[in-house]
């Protein structure tokens, strides 16, 4: 015969035999007490502590890998072949990963592809933060932890790239060589699209244009105060101050960037005149090259260590005597995202790099 489970009230009478009592936290589920003595010919009992476990998860890091692999190709097709296991593997965990949570993550089309509904853009978020967290773990599991390795993505303003990227890049080299840096150089409106998409741990950018959004979180890191151009045999270059009013006759050479056009303009309008908006460009050194060559001033906001030009110009900077708001140098990041070892790290650097800046 073969032997059958014993039944609860079995086990109980069974413990109380062996001296242990059943203690009741929640109907229907007990927690077992070992006899104290508390004195000679006394027997007390006490309940054992954290004796009730955590429920467990009903999904796997496999699940999550595959939907996620999923999620950003669009394709079964494409998630096996990037994973290289077969599409009917894939299909099946991501299958059993709906049924575990209950929810829809997929609007599957024949032809056209998946889509992922809301439950599915919230959980993209959770897995690739999990996932990241999970291979921390198992790095510090490994006796590994100390040694900062693995990929962020980061964003970086294209007027800012210059001036911080290149010190970063060095830097993370000599004390991190494990890190791999991914760099995406936009405007304030993509970096913000791409921290949401969750293709950026973190973006260094103007806190101008950053839009006040709950989901979103930024720290100050430097200070920009804007400051003026004008060529090297311009009258006013043997000044170290300008009042923007004493250019108001001449063209101004505009950084033509969404936020950034709308901020230079209104430094102008402050003054109680229009800017005479003759050239605009989108690039930070044509700027400066154009202003070398004579046909206008500009108002900037980063120095760059030397005044030559690319062309081989010479330009004059002089501070403003106007009173003028500094652009913010921020860091900013998702709000409810869990930051990596290394991401922080590299987060470190930039603030560093910032502070060495400002002393500068």
């Amino acid at each position: 015969m073969s032997q059958s489970t014993p039944k609860p009230e079995a086990l109980a009478s069974f413990k109380h035999f062996q001296g242990e009592s059943p203690v009741t936290n929640v109907p229907g589920q007990h927690t077992w007490a070992r006899p104290r003595k508390v004195d000679a010919g006394t027997v007390t009992y006490h309940q054992a502590r954290g004796a009730r476990m955590t429920p467990p998860v009903g999904f796997t890091l496999l699940q999550l890998r595959y939907f996620l692999v999923a999620a950003e190709r669009g394709s079964m097709t494409e998630a096996s072949g990037a994973l290289h296991v077969a599409q009917s593997a894939v299909s099946a965990a991501i299958q059993n990963l709906e049924r575990d949570l209950r929810v829809q993550l997929f609007i599957r089309r024949r032809g056209r592809g998946l889509t992922l509904t809301p439950a599915g853009e919230r959980l993209k978020q959770h897995a690739r933060e999990l996932l990241a967290r999970a291979r921390e773990v198992e790095r510090e599991a490994r006796g590994d932890g100390e040694t900062i390795s693995g990929p962020v993505a980061i964003g970086c303003f294209v007027t800012l790239a210059p001036y911080y990227l290149p010190p970063l890049f060095s830097e993370c080299t000599r004390r991190y060589p494990g890190i791999e840096i991914d760099v995406v150089e936009a405007e304030t409106d993509q970096l913000v699209q791409a921290l949401g998409a969750g293709r950026i741990d973190f973006a260094v950018t103007y806190g101008l244009g950053l839009p006040t959004e709950p989901t979103l979180r930024s720290e100050t890191i430097a200070q920009a105060p804007a400051y003026v151009i004008v060529p090297a045999d311009h009258p006013l270059a043997r000044q170290s101050t300008v009042a923007l009013v004493e250019l108001s006759a001449e063209p101004l050479v505009l950084l033509d960037l969404p936020h950034s056009r709308d901020y230079f303009r209104s430094l102008v309008a402050a003054t109680g005149t229009a800017p005479d908006v003759r050239y605009r460009t989108r690039s930070y050194e044509t700027v400066r090259s154009l202003v070398a060559r004579g046909v206008g001033y500009s108002v900037l906001n980063q120095r760059p260590a030397t005044t030559q030009t690319y062309g081989g110009g010479e330009i004059a900077e002089l501070e403003l005597r106007d009173e003028s708001p500094p652009l913010e140098v921020k860091i900013a990041s998702v709000k409810d995202m869990t930051q990596t070892v290394r991401a922080r790290a590299v987060m470190d650097l930039l603030r560093e790099i910032a502070a060495c800046h400002a002393t500068a």
